[in-house]
């Protein structure tokens, strides 16, 4: 995921109209949960969705060996056994009649070959086969992965990982469809997926509706008739059409209703942790950023920013000042890692930094944080560079992107000059999770390009630790790094603060803050 959580704003206007626009094509035509969302980045390839608008939509049209529950507890899904005797070879056994879509069986190939194809491309989540005996970023194949028959496939890793299993819910994991190797653009459309749902309709900039699959067999029956996944251009919007039933499910409620929205939607509301993080991060070779001057400048902004002031006066209590690089709700969360002070407020230590850097090389310009303007996040954006601007001096600004899509398409091409929003929703309940994918040295969600060897030795021996519980306190002494780094500036942690409408039953949000869509009812 993968991350940076995006939503949309319009008048409310735009959605009603949005959603009799889809009527024409079936999308709202049926009794389907009308839920937020917004444009998927790319095409709907597993291992190559690393967003949240697409992300939901992945999540529900395929089914991995595990799946997670709503408190973050791993259950076989595809996977009737997934067993080892020394927690690097592991023997993968799937469940029989698992099929796809389409009627045909899922098999060992198809998530072995799945896997590889990731790899071969240099998918943006191929990071998360690295542990895998031959992973090599373009390779053909991994050595580790072997075909025994239909149903069993083993994994052999680099060394013994003891939370490997609790890994394979994540959405690069899932298996595909043999026919996606001939165009997987194409099939990235119009996918052939296992899970509880299927794609029925994609169009773009506008909704994706995903109906019930027929042929799904496990535990995530859907309880509905279909999700239509409504992008609305922004959460102003969506909320006026949540209160007024034209939407059923908004799981990002606006800043601008932070002090009304449990009072307006009368018990219909939640306000409960989740594991989200929120930063900005400014690329490693962003002019002032490299080298001592930039690490010294980095420090300076980080104690520039009042986070205690920001999630009061912007976010009403509906966040929490960042401590670390992860989230209250992971086992193994530290609100005390050595040079946390970092994330502290203080504007004569931030402006005696700045000073310093300043004599290595002048500092000239502006500093701006880039956004996208459809996911209600200028108000905080605005907040946070007039804390800086304020104490140190400089110009600072928000760097508005008209939609979600066009931003990450920028932070990918590496055309974000300055800072820019970043964040993470975790895939798997785990520290590393949130440290991995994003700060590891060409890791997939890397968007800084931060490189330490000693933060990558860390984040492989907690990797091998003996059990998970061993290893917490290697991730957090890997944190301890990043504080003194700064490739990311750690801002505060998101509650999920949603709303659903008095059209439907049912509604539960996960640990990772999103709804459990297939658990909804309509009444």
């Amino acid at each position: 995921m993968k991350y940076t959580k995006a939503v949309a704003l319009a008048a409310s206007g735009t959605l009603a109209l949005g959603l009799v626009a889809c009527s024409d094509s079936g999308s709202a035509s049926g009794n389907y949960i009308a839920a937020w969302g917004s444009e998927p980045q790319n095409p709907l390839v597993p291992a190559n969705t690393n967003e949240t608008g697409g992300g939901r939509i992945v999540d529900l049209i395929y089914s991995g060996l595990v799946y997670y529950d709503a408190d973050g507890e791993a259950h076989n899904e595809v996977a009737e056994s997934i067993e080892s005797q020394d927690s690097k070879t592991f023997t993968v056994k799937l469940k029989e009649g698992q099929t796809f879509s389409d009627g045909s069986p899922v098999t060992s190939a198809n998530f072995v070959d799945a896997w590889n194809n990731a790899v071969k491309e240099s998918m943006l989540s191929s990071y998360f086969f690295e542990s895998i005996k031959g992973y090599k970023e373009g390779a053909e194949s991994m050595e580790g992965l072997k075909v025994i028959d239909d149903r069993t496939f083993t994994i052999e890793l680099n060394q013994p990982e003891a939370d490997f299993p609790d890994r394979l819910g994540y959405s690069a994991f899932y298996p595909m469809h043999e026919s996606a190797y001939q165009d997987l653009a194409a099939y990235g459309e119009n996918p052939i997926g296992n899970g509880p749902y299927k794609l029925e309709e994609w169009n773009h900039n506008s909704n994706a509706l995903v109906v019930p699959n027929d042929q799904y067999k496990g535990d995530r029956a859907p309880q509905n008739e279909g999700v239509d996944f409504v992008f609305t251009p922004e959460t102003d919007a969506a909320y006026a059409d949540l209160l007024s039933g034209n939407l059923d499910v908004l799981d990002s409620i606006p800043d601008s209703a932070f002090s009304t929205y449990e009072q307006e939607l009368a018990g219909r509301s939640v306000n409960q942790p989740a594991a989200v993080f929120q930063s900005f991060t400014i690329p490693q070779n962003a002019k002032h950023f490299s080298g001592e001057e930039g690490n010294l400048r980095r420090q300076a902004l980080s104690m520039a920013v009042n986070r205690d002031e920001i999630t009061q006066q912007i976010f009403d209590g509906t966040r929490t000042p960042a401590t670390d690089f992860t989230s209250p709700v992971i086992p193994g969360h530290s609100d005390s890692l050595n040079g946390a002070e970092v994330l502290k407020y203080n504007p004569e230590k931030a402006k005696e930094l700045w000073a310093k850097a300043d004599e290595i090389s002048p500092w000239s310009g502006e500093f701006s944080i880039a956004y996208n303007s459809d996911g209600g996040h200028q108000a905080w954006v605005d907040a946070t560079t007039n804390s800086i601007r304020n104490t140190l001096g400089i110009e600072a600004v928000g760097n508005p992107y008209p939609d979600f899509k066009s931003l990450r398409d920028d932070v990918k091409n590496r055309a974000v000059p300055s800072g820019f929003r970043t964040g993470w929703q975790a895939d798997y309940p785990s520290l590393g999770n949130f440290l991995g994918p994003l700060y590891v040295t060409g890791a997939g969600s890397n968007d800084g390009d931060y490189s330490n060897p000693q933060f990558d030795q860390l984040m492989r021996d907690a990797l091998g630790a003996e059990s998970p519980e061993a290893a917490k306190p290697i991730y957090n002494q890997a944190q301890e790094i990043l504080m003194k780094d700064l490739p990311a500036i750690p801002l505060w942690y998101s509650n999920v603060t949603a709303g659903y409408s008095d059209q439907v039953d049912n509604v539960t949000f996960s640990w990772k803050s999103t709804p459990v869509y297939y658990e909804i009812t309509k009444k």
